[in-house]
């Protein structure tokens, strides 16, 4: 068996699912809301996330209500209360230094997109080929 350190590496597969599960759970916990799917890629040094059904119910009752500029500032007050916890989330998971998060939402459509971009690329182990 190998036991050099790259085969000790998680793949990037398994990393983007644990930092899509590990969003999802940030979620719940700190907005009470449990999103749509999460779509997690891992690119170079740079981390995107695709949320659907990102909408909070305090959201959706104001863009019932007509006060979509309203929302939308929810919206933003939220991603900038999440952003150390998505920051921290990110560096323990990845052991790469956050450089910068941009997130930008799409109320009527509900998704929300966040690009990370990381200080270098994380270490991952290359997924098994098939033969």
């Amino acid at each position: 068996m190998d036991t050099t350190p790259s085969a000790l590496l998680p793949t990037l597969g398994q990393l983007q699912r644990k930092l899509a599960q590990d969003f999802q759970r940030l979620y719940r916990e700190r907005l009470d809301h449990t999103p749509g799917k999460i779509t997690c890629q891992i690119l170079d040094e740079k981390l995107l996330f695709v949320i659907e059904d990102s909408v909070t119910k305090p959201e959706q009752l104001l863009l019932d209500e007509g006060q979509a500029e309203l929302a939308e500032q929810v919206r933003g007050d939220l991603a900038a209360a999440l952003r150390p916890q998505i920051v921290e989330m990110v560096e323990s998971t990845l052991e790469r230094q956050v450089v910068d998060v941009l997130t930008d939402a799409t109320l009527t459509t509900g998704r929300t997109s966040v690009v990370i971009i990381l200080s270098e690329p994380p270490e991952a182990r290359p997924a098994a080929k098939n033969t």
